[in-house]
């Protein structure tokens, strides 16, 4: 599977959480942009602007790529509906922004349209996804409208996901693991942790997290990125100092431990990362 690039640094935090998780999910099902066009709604060079940060996600295509990945669309959607809200807010009190990115959105889809005689195909068979076809302007105004009525029915767990991801991690459940292995340590920045030696089933665990599925990248930071630095020295690698912050040394050592274990050597802490730090 080819390397992903670089997402850009200015995305906000719960796009870029995202888009790590689509990611994640495509790598998983083994499809390739190819692929995941043939199975979707939208062409191949429209998952790449999404996938890869030029473009923002259309909440339809984030359920069709979970559909095609053979996924349950539901926390996708919650995540898609958070990151609406807070660029809607963010534009609220920017009156300057929303009306530049409409700009910037609008003559970024013509020039796509003229760039190949494929896109061109591609825009005529109906493949470009409806988003294209908005105003820019008005988008942050239906997306509010939405929003509401999910808050009410996720009440305080989606704002605790919100929590999460504005730290700039996601929370998975652990089928009840955290009652048997609870996380003894409350995270606060700017100190250090010590590293518990513990083990519940077979799976490691060093006091600071029970996850198995948290996606945990570059910026990051919280009780996970603790868990994974002390999972990490158990493993015999050094992140550096274990203070919750996902930097580029802990970065890197991930990718050795990853390298190390035959998995994809991307950086991101996920559900096989996990599986092979708790051994």
């Amino acid at each position: 599977m080819p390397r992903w690039k670089e997402l850009p640094s200015e995305l906000p935090e719960k796009d870029l959480q995202l888009l790590i998780q689509l990611r994640r999910l495509k790598d998983r099902s083994g499809l390739g942009l190819t692929g995941l066009a043939a199975k979707t709604g939208y062409s191949r060079s429209s998952w790449e602007r999404y996938l890869n940060g030029k473009q923002p996600v259309p909440r339809a295509a984030v359920e069709e790529l979970a559909r095609a990945c053979g996924a349950d669309p539901t926390r996708l959607l919650v995540l898609h509906e958070v990151a609406a809200e807070a660029n809607a807010r963010t534009e609220a009190t920017e009156p300057g922004t929303a009306h530049d990115d409409g700009s910037a959105g609008r003559a970024e889809k013509t020039e796509t349209k003229t760039e190949t005689a494929e896109a061109a195909a591609e825009a005529a068979e109906g493949a470009v996804p409806p988003e294209t076809e908005e105003p820019g302007e008005p988008r942050s105004r239906p997306r509010p409208r939405r929003v509401v009525p999910l808050w009410w029915a996720v009440g305080g767990g989606l704002v605790a996901m919100a929590a999460a991801f504005g730290a700039g991690l996601l929370l998975a459940p652990d089928d009840g693991d955290s009652e048997s292995v609870p996380a003894a340590v409350v995270y606060a920045p700017g100190r250090t942790y010590e590293c518990a030696d513990d083990r519940k089933d077979g799976a490691a665990y060093a006091g600071h997290s029970v996850t198995r599925e948290a996606l945990v990248d570059l910026n990051g930071n919280g009780r996970d990125v603790v868990e994974v630095q002390c999972l990490l020295r158990k493993q015999g690698f050094e992140p550096g100092e274990i203070d919750g912050l996902y930097g580029v040394r802990t970065k890197e050592e991930v990718r050795k431990f990853q390298a190390r274990r035959g998995l994809v050597s991307d950086g991101i802490v996920g559900p096989d990362t996990w599986g092979e730090l708790r051994r």
